[in-house]
């Protein structure tokens, strides 16, 4: 069992560019990863372990892809995790949707498709392209939702991220899910 040093010694080599510091750091948040992609995949059908292990593993893949990771915390880390599983999910979604539309020659194999269901496939692309609007009109509201709703963070968590008050956070996610739903709605309205 490693502490909060090692940790943290890991992020920073990972940080600066060290692969293997990437290795040796996915035992030690492997079960908060499966929690955050267990809660991603809430309300899925049933015997969703495997639809959460292929969440986490391809957040892996993506996470040991990225150069210029700049985090240093445990939350900084899980953030970064957060928005890499938000893009999983999105482009599954999108995936899902161009391949029940008939979009593409090369099919795909049904376990990359069976992570999402067609209602939550929906529902993410919308609440997807509703938060890219959001966070290019005000960035900071657009990452607060993006670390409370995909990423599972508290008030305190998202604030230690983004280094403002709680009070802030508060406001800014109160205001984010009133613009959001807001915007989903106005979409939903200008489809029918």
């Amino acid at each position: 069992m490693s502490g909060p040093g090692e940790f943290t010694r890991l992020l920073a080599e990972w940080s600066g560019g060290n692969q293997e510091a990437f290795d040796q750091l996915v035992p030690l948040v492997y079960d908060e990863l499966r929690r955050l992609a267990s809660d991603y995949m809430r309300g899925e059908r049933s015997g969703h372990l495997l639809q959460t292990t292929a969440l986490v593993n391809e957040a892996y893949l993506r996470l040991i892809g990225r150069r210029g990771v700049s985090c240093y915390t445990r939350v900084e880390f899980f953030a970064v995790a957060a928005q890499v599983m938000r893009r999983v999910l999105v482009d599954y979604a999108r995936e899902r949707n161009r391949v029940k539309r008939g979009g593409g020659e090369a099919p795909v194999s049904l376990d990359d498709v069976a992570i999402i269901s067609d209602d939550r496939a929906d529902e993410l692309i919308t609440i997807n392209a509703a938060l890219d609007s959001l966070a290019a009109s005000d960035p900071r509201k657009g990452r607060v939702f993006e670390l409370r709703y995909f990423g599972g963070m508290s008030v305190e968590e998202v604030a230690e991220v983004l280094r403002v008050s709680e009070e802030t956070i508060a406001r800014d996610w109160k205001i984010a899910k009133l613009w959001l739903r807001r915007e989903i709605v106005r979409g939903s309205q200008h489809a029918v």
